[in-house]
């Protein structure tokens, strides 16, 4: 369970950012992967992964259908015990993604956000770091993936209302990350062609296990 911290003023907020925002409590499991149904994830090699996704219309927001399937992305990614997750990983064709995912700092963040563009970052502040990173689309290995350490992505929730994210260090790379994902393109496209091939190796090697673990979380959580 995630403890929560009061922000008292006399050291580092560390309460929860829901959508960005500080809130007082949490749940381990949120009220959407609660709601949700767990849909089965995409693999690398799918034509939807490989392909930029349309935009979230204005008819769109606001509506049950949206609603539900960010709630079912929550439960996919809860049972897949991801950082985050796009809709193109669930077979939707949407420029949306959500994340559950705790900071280098200890500081968890939660929220959803529908055609996300990231800012420019001008070159005398741009910091890679290079880190491994994993995809649940990509079941079971890690590379190491240069990302910027900070990132600052907007958009709109689901019920259409402008949105402004910032994350630093891990949440940074998971931004990235995810709006890499809409724009139809995997951490994988960031390799070199050898340290791809190995990747996806070992992804054929370890994805039985990955998929029965996956299977084993959703019946956990009643899914």
């Amino acid at each position: 369970m995630t403890v929560q911290h009061e922000g008292t003023g006399t050291g580092p907020d560390r309460r929860t950012r829901v959508q960005g925002e500080p809130v007082p409590y949490c749940p381990p499991v949120v009220p959407e992967a609660e709601r949700g149904a767990v849909r089965r994830i995409t693999v690398v090699g799918e034509e939807i992964l490989h392909r930029p996704c349309r935009e979230v219309t204005e008819d769109e927001f606001g509506t049950a259908e949206l609603a539900a399937l960010v709630d079912d992305m929550f439960a996919t990614n809860q049972a897949a015990e991801g950082a985050g997750l796009a809709a193109n990983q669930v077979g939707v064709d949407l420029r949306l993604f959500v994340w559950d995912i705790t900071d280098d700092w200890g500081v968890r963040h939660v929220g959803h956000l529908a055609n996300p563009v990231l800012d420019d970052v001008p070159a005398t502040d741009r910091r890679l770091v290079e880190e491994p990173e994993g995809c649940l689309s990509v079941p079971g290995p890690y590379r190491v993936v240069p990302r910027l350490d900070r990132a600052v992505v907007r958009g709109r929730d689901k019920d259409g209302r402008p949105l402004v994210i910032e994350g630093r260090g891990y949440f940074a790379r998971c931004l990235q990350h995810e709006t890499d994902h809409l724009r139809g393109h995997l951490y994988l496209d960031r390799l070199a062609r050898r340290e791809r091939k190995s990747a996806l190796q070992e992804m054929r090697d370890s994805q039985e296990e990955v998929f029965a673990r996956r299977a084993a979380a959703a019946k956990r959580l009643g899914k």
